[in-house]
């Protein structure tokens, strides 16, 4: 089951819209775009989770802040792929213009789709939490 990752065609919307349709229609499309991936019939993750979320946009910067384009995401998730999104220990947020140089070899087989497509998407993993043992 882990790591965990799927795509979500884009732009995401933000925590703080005053759109609270629109933030719940997107929240259903990230859930959707999960649960074709999850598979049917398995509870959720009940163990320490890190979660990465990379928003390829079509251009040199987007308005959105990091916080508010997750917070959705993680909302969506919850009962889903784990039990509550307080299980999210560690977070990587990363916001990359499609139009840049990417490195191919290794790439999943779920990110390489993402750019198939050819649009503004998201792509989320979701994995153990790095062990908190260490000071950073």
């Amino acid at each position: 089951m882990l790591p965990f990752e799927f795509i979500v065609d884009g732009p995401p919307v933000s925590h703080q819209t005053r759109n609270s349709q629109r933030l719940r229609e997107w929240q259903q499309r990230v859930r959707a775009a999960a649960q074709l991936r999850w598979p049917t019939n398995t509870a959720p993750i009940d163990l320490p989770l890190q979660i990465n979320v990379t928003y390829y946009h079509d251009g040199v910067a987007v308005r959105i802040d990091n916080d508010n384009l997750l917070k959705p995401i993680q909302d969506a998730l919850n009962t889903l792929i784990y039990e509550d999104d307080r299980q999210i220990t560690d977070t990587r947020v990363r916001k990359t213009d499609l139009n840049g140089s990417f490195r191919v070899r290794g790439m999943s087989a779920v990110l390489a789709e993402g750019f198939c497509r050819g649009n503004e998407f998201l792509y989320v993993r979701i994995e153990l939490a790095p062990s908190h043992g260490e000071f950073i």
